[in-house]
């Protein structure tokens, strides 16, 4: 989390997130506009961003954590997103993604693989059978994968 407000809105939304099955990938707050990224097995589609909504916005204002005015949204992390944050990573631990390098490393710059572990802002990717250490600033994207 990148700041203050960040963490508490996190910290207090963790619970309902868990009582509906869901997790928070991430939260934002920028510009006046709180918004958190949920996801869950098989996905989130907008009533369940709905439901998370309507729950967590009745714990944020009774917690009143963001004293002016601000708008509140809630989101699937979307099958374009980098993953960026360390809670991320962790979560989609086992996962298929995609990855784009700003140069090549072990003769690819752009491939799949599954994602192993991270640590050290470092992502281990199993690439062709050899785990791969990718440290995130050499990253153009590392994403989900998804198949349609």
């Amino acid at each position: 989390m990148a700041n203050k407000t960040e963490q508490l809105a996190l910290t207090l939304a963790e619970p309902t997130a868990e009582e509906m099955g869901m997790y928070i990938v991430d939260v934002t707050y920028q510009n006046g506009v709180l918004c958190y990224y949920i996801d869950r097995e098989g996905g989130v589609g907008i009533d369940e961003c709905e439901s998370f909504s309507r729950a967590v916005e009745v714990i944020l204002d009774k917690e009143d954590i963001i004293p002016s005015e601000y708008s509140l949204e809630v989101s699937s992390p979307g099958v374009d997103r980098k993953l960026t944050k360390e809670r991320e990573f962790l979560y989609y631990l086992g996962r298929e993604v995609e990855v784009k390098l700003y140069a090549q490393k072990d003769g690819v710059k752009e491939f799949d693989g599954i994602l192993k572990g991270y640590a050290d802002r470092t992502a281990t990717i199993e690439y062709n059978g050899n785990d791969m250490e990718i440290p995130i600033k050499e990253a153009v994207y590392i994403r989900l994968k998804f198949i349609f």
